[in-house]
């Protein structure tokens, strides 16, 4: 019942409902929040003040009461300590604007401080494992455990398990993993007090072995936490994505954007406590390129809108899929090649106004913006546009050729 598993650790639902099957009814706090720090900084503290006193009367008391599973569970408060100053040194520099050497940001110090956590636990948990493997080698030599010790662990637990609700509740509103991370760590505190708790009771029942095999459980416990909090920061660190439920959210979200025609990459990242998105899009390949990034800015925004855990999108547009046709257009000559090539092709016309280039499949298709004059004789521009179809029928780049005449733009009346 108190313990945690891999699954519900990272299956935090941002929009409201939770892994755990608990629902926080209070409103999320945006990552923009001024105040989002000083929450973090008020219950990290808190945090730290109870496992001050948790520490001590655990040790001390274990000490007096001969109880080893409650000085273990001590040690336990004692690594919380730890990571709660870790927590605060996280949440104090994660919310450094980026610089030059961090242009994403520094919000992944949170992760980095996961991991940390999960060592630390590790460690702990490995330790007491075996301070109480050697205890148990010698139960003849073990003292009675006294009474004393069982109301410190009942205090312990209470505690504990307060601190977990609190602290959960917090960093649910904040989306902060870290802060949940350290609930959860709170949750497993309480966990571990509950066993000490038992392991007492069957010590004043006659079963010497008791309190230290619920110090060996307490340890296996904490290494098991430890290793589970490590791994998420990893699977951050190497760039895992985002799950597939919130993937395929994205992915209609930008389909259904105005002006996209497919989508043909989407990736995916996490830092932190905010998503990172990559998407490739394809688009009509006969606008203009402000019509063509003025739909990626519109896609990037309905992402952002409907998807608050995501921090940044970058849109790439194409006009057809590159994952099939871009080996085939990086080998086409760019344009200042290709209009050196078009200029024998035109000598019979005037100097075009504008000249467009189309790279598809693998080809070029121009477009040629000419004067109105050109117009003025049109057997001579019968004779030039048969002219050019011969000379493009034997070019091998170009795939077509289209000719506009006349071009006048019309300002806006001024106001």
């Amino acid at each position: 019942m108190m313990g945690i598993d891999r699954g519900r650790m990272r299956a935090i639902d941002w929009e409201g409902e939770r892994a755990m099957g608990t629902h926080n009814e209070a409103p999320e706090i945006s990552f923009d929040d001024p105040g989002r720090h000083g929450m973090t900084q008020r219950v990290t503290w808190i945090s730290v003040v109870v496992n001050v006193f948790l520490t001590l009367a655990q040790v001390v008391a274990g000490i007096i009461a001969h109880s080893q599973g409650l000085i273990a569970d001590g040690l336990h408060s004692l690594s919380d300590l730890v990571c709660d100053f870790l927590v605060l040194f996280a949440a104090h520099h994660s919310r450094d604007p980026a610089d030059e050497t961090h242009p994403y940001g520094h919000a992944r110090i949170e992760t980095a401080a996961s991991f940390a956590l999960g060592a630390i636990l590790a460690a702990t948990g490995a330790g007491i494992i075996w301070g109480a493997g050697v205890k148990l080698q010698n139960l003849e030599g073990l003292p009675p455990v006294q009474q004393m010790a069982l109301w410190t662990a009942i205090l312990a637990l209470a505690a504990k398990e307060g601190l977990f609700r609190y602290m959960l509740h917090v960093g649910e509103r904040l989306r902060s993993p870290m802060l949940i991370a350290n609930a959860w760590h709170a949750r497993s505190d309480a966990a571990s007090s509950l066993v000490v708790a038992l392991g007492i009771i069957g010590n004043l029942l006659g079963y010497n072995f008791a309190d230290s095999v619920a110090a060996v459980i307490v340890g296996f416990m904490i290494v098991r936490m430890g290793v589970v909090f490590s791994w998420d920061a990893v699977q951050e660190l190497i760039d895992t994505g985002l799950s597939a439920e919130e993937v395929a959210s994205i992915r209609q979200v930008i389909i259904d954007t105005p002006g996209v025609g497919s989508l043909h990459e989407l990736r995916t990242r996490r830092m932190a406590h905010r998503s990172l998105v990559d998407a490739h899009v394809c688009v009509d390949a006969r606008i203009s390129v402000s019509e063509g990034h003025r739909i990626a800015e519109m896609t990037r925004k309905r992402v952002l809108d409907s998807h608050p855990s995501v921090s940044d999108v970058l849109v790439h547009v194409d006009v057809e899929d590159d994952l099939e046709h871009d080996t085939k257009s990086q080998n086409l000559p760019d344009r200042s090649e290709l209009l050196k090539q078009l200029a024998p092709l035109l000598v019979d016309l005037p100097q075009p106004q504008r000249v467009v280039l189309h790279y598809l499949n693998g080809r070029v298709e121009a477009e040629l913006h000419l004067p109105r004059h050109a117009l003025e004789d049109l057997a001579v521009v019968a004779r030039v546009e048969h002219a050019i179809a011969r000379r493009l029928a034997e070019h091998p780049l170009l795939h077509s050729l289209s000719i506009n005449y006349g071009r006048q733009v019309f300002p806006a009346k001024a106001h």
